[in-house]
C-alpha cells in the first residue's frame, strides 16, 4: 500500500509539474508573440510616421516653388520679357506690327508651357510620398487593436488634403496616442492586483 502512496504522489507531482510546465512554456510563448507583434507594430507607425512627414514637405515645397504669389509673378514677368524679346526679333527680321505681335505671343506661349510642365511634374513628386503612406497605412489598418485601425483611417483621410493642418495635425495626435497605448507594456495580472491595492 505504500507504494501504491509513494507511486501515486509520484504521478501526481508529475502531473503537476507537466502542466506547470506546459503553462509555462504557452505563456512564454504567448509573451514573445506579443513583444514580436508590439515590434512590428512600432516599425509600420514609424514607417507611416515618416511617410506622412515627406508628404507634407513635398506638398510644401510645391507650394513655395510653384503656387505662391512671388511665383505667378515671377512667370508673368518672365512671359512678358519673352514676349517683349519676340517681338523685337521679328521687328528686326523687318516683321510686320501683326508679325511681330504674334511672334511675341508664341514667345510667351512657349515659355508658359514649358512652366506649366514644370509644375506639372513637381505635382507629380509629391504621388511618391503620398504612395508610401499609403502602403504604410496598409498592415496598420488590418491591426488587432480597433484605437490604431481607427486612428490610420482618421489620418489617411486627413492625408487629403495635406495643408489643411486644422485637420491633419489632431489626427497625427489621435494616431500617436493609439499607437503609444497598444505598444505600451502590458502589466501582469499581480502587477496589476498590487497597483489596485495600493492605490
Amino acid at each position: 500500500m505504500d507504494k501504491l502512496i509513494e507511486l501515486a504522489s509520484t504521478l501526481a507531482s508529475g502531473a503537476v509539474i507537466a502542466v506547470l510546465a506546459a503553462w509555462l512554456t504557452n505563456r512564454s510563448r504567448n509573451r514573445q508573440d506579443q513583444q514580436v507583434e508590439i515590434g512590428t507594430l512600432r516599425v509600420h507607425a514609424d514607417a507611416m510616421t515618416v511617410a506622412v512627414v515627406e508628404l507634407q514637405a513635398a506638398a510644401t515645397a510645391n507650394r513655395l516653388l510653384w503656387e505662391g504669389p512671388a511665383e505667378r509673378a515671377r512667370s508673368f514677368f518672365l512671359a512678358a520679357m519673352a514676349s517683349a524679346g519676340g517681338f523685337a526679333m521679328a521687328r528686326i527680321a523687318g516683321g510686320t506690327d501683326v508679325q511681330c505681335t504674334q511672334v511675341g505671343f508664341g514667345c510667351a506661349a512657349e515659355l508658359l508651357s514649358r512652366d506649366r510642365l514644370a509644375s506639372k511634374q513637381n505635382i507629380a513628386a509629391v504621388r511618391e510620398p503620398l504612395t508610401r503612406a499609403a502602403t504604410a497605412a496598409a498592415p496598420l489598418m488590418r491591426c488587432s487593436d480597433p484605437a490604431v485601425a481607427t486612428a490610420t483611417e482618421q489620418l489617411l483621410n486627413a492625408l487629403s488634403d495635406v495643408e489643411d493642418t486644422a485637420r491633419l495635425e489632431p489626427a497625427m495626435e489621435a494616431f500617436g496616442r493609439a499607437v503609444n497605448a497598444a505598444t505600451a507594456p502590458q502589466l501582469s495580472w499581480w502587477a496589476r492586483h498590487s497597483a489596485a491595492h495600493t492605490t
